[in-house]
């Protein structure tokens, strides 16, 4: 009975796991997990490890919908609002920051990994909390 039951789940687990690298489930929404301070521990563009170019990048998320970054003297806001089901994250520049939209691949605590194109190239971030 127990496993009959667990396998009339399963599909309904399944469905709760919103990115491909995770989390399977959390008890925190969304925007508490993307909403503080990140800096880079990996970048990569075009699947070319490029990290070295990022040290010192941080971007900042808010519960209200605010986003900012910082990289040495350059620095930009914006806002961002939920897309795609609120699966990926579209960022609208309102100072030094262009719009883009944010497929995000794992929304952990500890762990934001999403990527971007820019035009053609495939821009990977992994972050961790600054």
């Amino acid at each position: 009975l127990v496993l009959l039951f667990a396998g009339m789940m399963l599909p309904t687990f399944q469905s709760c796991q919103k990115y491909p690298d995770g989390p399977f489930i959390s008890f925190r929404s969304r925007t508490e997990r993307v909403s503080q301070t990140w800096k880079v521990s990996s970048y990569q563009k075009n699947g070319t490890d490029n990290t070295s170019i990022y040290g010192g990048y941080t971007e900042t998320y808010t519960k209200g919908g605010s986003y900012s970054y910082s990289w040495g003297i350059l620095s930009g806001t914006g806002t961002l609002s939920w897309a795609d089901n609120q699966s990926d994250i579209q960022l609208n520049g309102t100072s030094l920051q262009g719009s883009y939209k944010l497929v995000i691949l794992k929304l952990k605590q500890a762990e934001l990994w999403y990527y971007f194109m820019d035009g053609r190239d495939k821009k990977e971030f992994h972050m961790v909390p600054n």
